[in-house]
This record gives C-alpha cells, sequence and structure tokens, in this order.
C-alpha cells in the first residue's frame, strides 16, 4: 500500500532535491524516509535549516 505524503513532505523532498539527497543531509537512509507519512517533530528543525522550506509549512498542524 503506497503512503500519501504530506505537502510538507512533499517540499522538502523536491527542495533538497529528491528523497536521497534529503536523507544524506540528515544522516540518515532513504529507506528511513520513505517509511515516514508526515515528517516527525524531532526532524522539522534540521529539515527547515536543510531546505529552506519553513517549519509552518513542514508540519502546519503544529507550527501553523
Amino acid at each position: 500500500m503506497h503512503k500519501k505524503l504530506s505537502e510538507g513532505l512533499q517540499k522538502a523532498i523536491a527542495a533538497a532535491g529528491g528523497i536521497p539527497a534529503l536523507a544524506d543531509g540528515l544522516g540518515i537512509t532513504p529507506e528511513a524516509i520513505y517509511q515516514w507519512r508526515v515528517i516527525p517533530i524531532r526532524r522539522v528543525v534540521q529539515i527547515e535549516k536543510l531546505t529552506g522550506v519553513k517549519r509552518a509549512v513542514l508540519r502546519p498542524d503544529f507550527f501553523a
């Protein structure tokens, strides 16, 4: 079953240049990201710094 990715996760992946690039920037495996449907809260600030996508876009349910 294919998981629907949140809009924030899609934007982070696009801004990073793909899942492998995002994973590399985070120091994790691409497989870890493939398990996400939304960005884990503990990763939001790191992804914001890496991609420039604001935290309110990455996780609007927490930072809107």
